[in-house]
């Protein structure tokens, strides 16, 4: 449905942008060889435009009422929530106090779902393939994860399925005091058995685990339905306004 409004949508402008001059060139053509000093032809209105505003409007009615998406939450535990509608992200911070190492700052910065596992194979045992079913497609986002204290930045690189989360990569984004602000990263999978125990548990001091997966893949959901809503009636403006336009002239 949404496929079908977009191709709509930029025949329509490509009308706009091609066709009129052409159909005034005709106009003016027709008004040489005539007597007549002025006519006005009134563009006709093809069926498929009203077809494709009674799906758009009944699309946007479905979505609004049975399937509405609900006022998104401003927090989450001790996160911020910071979004703006329109963009394809979201990003949440926190502010904490650690017991001798003072005031830091965790900004977790979260995309849209950016891809899904693979589905299962047709020769797998008939339970799991009706278990993928009932579950639907398994989508995964990605965050990007700083701590800052004072001078010093780490970054994480995390992988989030809707109930896991999976560091890949650990950044030193800025090293404290000095001026070069040097980088390194390393993959966590490479790192020792005691190193990756300390990370993990270093994240979920923080808040940053299985329970923030959830989370996100619960808000972007809701957030890609607020997204396709205006989305859709952006469309239903421009639709209008086209033809309005079309009428009048």
């Amino acid at each position: 449905m949404a496929c079908a409004i977009l191709r709509r949508a930029r025949s329509l402008t490509a009308a706009v942008a091609h066709a009129t001059p052409r159909v005034a060139a005709a106009f003016a053509s027709a008004s040489a060889s005539t007597s007549s000093s002025s006519s006005v032809v009134a563009p006709l209105r093809s069926p498929l435009d009203d077809r494709l505003l009674r799906l758009l409007r009944s699309e946007i009615t479905y979505l609004a009422e049975r399937r509405p998406p609900y006022p998104p939450p401003s927090s989450f535990k001790s996160f911020a929530v910071e979004d703006r509608p329109g963009e394809q992200w979201v990003r949440l911070r926190a502010a904490r106090t650690s017991a001798g190492a003072g005031a830091e700052e965790v900004k977790v910065e979260a995309t849209m779902f950016d891809g899904a596992a693979e589905p299962v194979p047709d020769d797998a045992p008939l339970f799991r393939r009706v278990e993928s079913l009932e579950r639907g497609p398994r989508l995964h986002l990605s965050l990007i994860v700083e701590v800052t204290r004072g001078e010093r930045v780490l970054g994480f690189i995390c992988s989030t399925w809707p109930d896991d989360l999976a560091v890949r990569h650990v950044l030193t984004l800025k090293a404290g005091g000095s001026g070069g602000g040097g980088r390194g990263g390393r993959d966590f999978e490479k790192l020792g058995a005691e190193e990756r125990e300390a990370v993990t548990k270093f994240l979920k001091e923080r808040e940053v685990d299985d329970e923030l997966a959830g989370f996100l893949h619960d808000y972007m959901a809701n957030k890609e339905k607020m997204e396709l809503l205006r989305w859709l009636k952006t469309i239903e403006s421009f639709l209008n306004k086209w033809d309005k336009n079309a009428h009048s002239r």
